[in-house]
């Protein structure tokens, strides 16, 4: 069992909310911390040292309703958040926010250029990926993506397989071709390179599934997965453990094992330090009153 650390909880000092709570995404840049959460418009901001309290930045027009099922069902459904490397349209590297698909709504990407100490450098940008989604859930049925990482000349998204009719799978895209696609603000189905399907294993009786994805320096790829006994891919369910894990860089599982924090973890970040993999992490409590917190491990991995 990996033991993991708390750090910190998710404070903001925004009037949008008092903190995040369903965190989804995870990205450290320079000295920050960028969360996406999958009920909200805005992107979080955080220093990575410290505990002050963070800002946010809107990343889509418009206002929420505050209806719990109301919001759920309007809501873009952030839940993958990648760093992407400097390109001809990014000098210094971008943020790219992912929908999960799982409904026609939930399908704006967000896009933000960095700067080269990792601060963001100017407004955000809409992406529409309706057919790049509406291609993979021809493949997949039940699309439900929870997490992105760079690997090489791929984007490797990773689809969450919970609830009935679900499956893992890993989607690379032709990296290439989602760079260019960023600039006319469409994704589109001619960027997919290969479709594979996964199975995780189990935790006290149900499926894991993939929730996000970070990637390291030579290919790998960190995820986590989570066990939870919704049913469907758009329910919430009882949580029955979480995991970190490492795919080999041609997209093989190679290393697996279960937290011992009982939350439902949605995003990682992870780098190496001193020769092993260093990784933080995010929970959704799937409970606005409850802040999401921040979360330190160490994997019994190479760096």
């Amino acid at each position: 069992m990996i033991p993991t650390t708390r750090r910190r909880i998710l404070t903001l000092a925004a009037p949008e909310a008092p903190h995040v709570s369903a965190a989804s995404g995870l990205v450290r840049a320079g000295d920050w911390l960028y969360v996406v959460a999958d009920d909200a418009l805005h992107l979080a901001v955080f220093p990575a040292a410290g505990d002050a309290p963070g800002h946010t930045v809107r990343l889509f027009p418009g206002e929420l309703p505050e209806g719990h099922a109301e919001r759920k069902a309007a809501k873009p459904d952030l839940e993958a958040l990648c760093r992407l490397g400097p390109s001809t349209s990014f000098a210094h590297g971008a943020l790219l926010a992912l929908p999960s698909g799982s409904t026609p709504v939930r399908r704006r990407a967000s896009v933000l250029p960095l700067n080269a100490d990792g601060t963001l450098a100017g407004a955000p940008r809409t992406v529409d990926c309706t057919s790049l989604y509406v291609q993979l859930e021809r493949e997949l049925v039940a699309l439900n993506i929870e997490g992105a990482a760079v690997a090489g000349k791929r984007l490797r998204l990773l689809n969450r397989g919970n609830g009935e009719g679900g499956v893992d799978a890993l989607v690379d895209l032709d990296l290439d071709r989602v760079l260019a696609s960023l600039d006319v603000g469409v994704m589109g189905p001619e960027a997919v390179r290969t479709v594979r399907r996964w199975e995780l294993g189990e935790a006290n009786g149900v499926r894991l599934s993939f929730t996000d994805a970070s990637p390291l320096p030579d290919g790998r790829v960190v995820f986590t997965a989570t066990a939870e006994a919704s049913r469907d891919r758009v329910a919430d369910g009882p949580l029955k453990g979480s995991a970190v894990g490492v795919l080999a860089p041609d997209g093989t599982p190679v290393y697996l094992d279960a937290v011992d924090a009982p939350v439902k973890l949605e995003g990682v970040d992870a780098r190496v330090e001193g020769g092993r993999v260093h990784v933080l992490l995010v929970a959704d409590a799937d409970d606005p009153s409850v802040p999401a917190p921040l979360l330190e491990a160490a994997l019994p991995v190479p760096g």
